[in-house]
């Protein structure tokens, strides 16, 4: 039973940081979201609700925001093409989101691996 709620704690925890992460990332292109996000479901909706306005009013911003975000154009073109039923939005801001757990977990090894010392690296 501990085991489950420790799991439940480290999710949330991996949860609350993406969702800073994102949120971060954002700021630095001036797109902020509104309110106090607490769910990962709740920032895909305010993300993709922002990304449907980019599309729709500042596409070259968007195109600029993707690039820095380093979102796979190849990937999205696509994801665009083959998932009819989800809207641009909505597919944007699961990249956007999956790109960001890619850089946590990346950050985390790399941080793991340098609890050596540095004659032990080479």
């Amino acid at each position: 039973m501990q085991k489950i709620a420790r799991m439940a704690k480290e999710e949330i925890i991996a949860s609350n940081q993406l969702i800073a992460e994102v949120i971060g990332q954002l700021d630095n292109f001036k797109l902020t979201l509104p309110g106090q996000i607490i769910s990962l479901q709740e920032l895909k909706k305010l993300l993709s609700e922002m990304i449907n306005q980019l599309v729709s009013n500042d596409f070259s911003r968007l195109v600029s925001i993707l690039y820095r975000l380093d979102i796979s154009e190849r990937k999205l073109k696509e994801l665009l093409k083959t998932a009819t039923d989800k809207s641009a939005g909505d597919i944007i801001a699961e990249m956007i989101i999956d790109r960001q757990i890619e850089r946590i977990r990346t950050r985390n090894s790399m941080a793991k691996d340098d609890n050596y010392c540095d004659e032990e690296k080479w």
